[in-house]
């Protein structure tokens, strides 16, 4: 098989187990959560996944994919920095 559709693929089933983690996170929980883990598997296989676009050079999937990448990596920033503002006294 081809390096960059295994490649591809790996993406892929990343970017999908991140549904799975959430999904369970929330059947624990008893209501929607979305755990930390949920973000780094969007941004690693958000990543793999642009990766994988640039070496196709399919634009829209490459817009698609770096624009959710900076997002995920938003996301985890707040939820870290939300910790230190409560030990600052900020919020």
């Amino acid at each position: 098989m081809n390096f960059w559709i295994v490649f591809g693929l790996i993406g892929q089933v990343m970017f999908s187990l991140r549904f799975l983690v959430q999904w369970i996170a929330s059947e624990r929980k008893k209501q929607s959560v979305i755990p930390v883990p949920f973000w780094y598997l969007s941004i690693a296989g958000s990543l793999i996944l642009l990766i994988y676009a640039i070496q196709r050079k399919d634009p829209v999937f490459i817009l698609g994919q770096s624009t959710g990448t900076l997002i995920y990596a938003r996301n985890l920033i707040l939820i870290y920095r939300k910790p230190q503002e409560a030990l600052d006294g900020t919020q």
